[in-house]
């Protein structure tokens, strides 16, 4: 029997859109901060907002470009997700730093998959954190480009990710109602991350999302 992975909804902009992803069987909602590109940008005081409606049951994922530990914990106090999603790397303080400061929050890491070196990067940070992120992205374009592109990437490559490292794995990057099944056929990831594949013009769209999830539940 095939395992159903986990659904975290992500670009999440109002309590409305957070309803509607877990009335459909979200598992996560992740709100966006800050970030030098991509889409669902909300303010920290709207994540707070959406973050403090969220059920203890779902994981409310607050995704942060900040690369400071001091400035991260300063941000996740503010907002209350119960979850971190740490988009770029970082360059001041250490995961520890943020679990003695931030306790029972999880810490999530993206990686972003271009070639084997992801690999070689998700297996020395996973040790330290709870769970990986593998989306498309570059970290190292003038822009950065840390999420949000709406194209996949290399699933062999996170398909090894998945094998290799003792920790839960979400797939993120260009998924879709149509691709999701093979997606999870050719990943085997514990958990999908999606934004744009279940938006039309920037807003979370109902039929979509329905469709996305009877792919989804079909593994069930």
């Amino acid at each position: 029997m095939e395992i159903k992975p986990k659904v975290k909804i992500c670009c999440i902009s109002s309590i409305e859109e957070a309803a509607l992803a877990i009335k459909y069987g979200a598992s996560a909602i992740g709100l966006v901060s800050e970030m030098p590109s991509g889409p669902g940008i909300i303010s920290d005081e709207l994540a707070s907002k959406i973050a403090a409606t969220i059920p203890p049951n779902i994981a409310s994922f607050l995704l942060t470009s900040k690369q400071n530990v001091h400035n991260i914990i300063e941000q996740q106090q503010y907002v209350g997700a119960n979850t971190l999603q740490i988009v770029d790397c970082l360059t001041h303080g250490n995961y520890q730093d943020l679990r003695e400061a931030l306790p029972g929050v999880n810490l999530v890491q993206v990686i972003h998959v271009n070639d084997e070196e992801s690999v070689t990067e998700a297996l020395r940070v996973a040790p330290d954190v709870d769970a990986i992120l593998l989306d498309s992205g570059n970290p190292n374009l003038a822009i950065k480009l840390l999420g949000g592109t709406g194209r996949a990437h290399d699933w062999s490559i996170s398909r090894r990710i998945v094998e290799l490292v003792n920790k839960p794995v979400f797939l993120a990057g260009g998924l879709n109602p149509e691709n999701v099944r093979f997606a999870i056929e050719q990943v085997r990831p514990y958990g999908l991350d999606i934004c744009s594949g279940v938006r039309t013009d920037n807003k979370l769209d109902e039929p979509k999302l329905k469709a996305f999830f009877e792919q989804v539940n079909s593994f069930s």
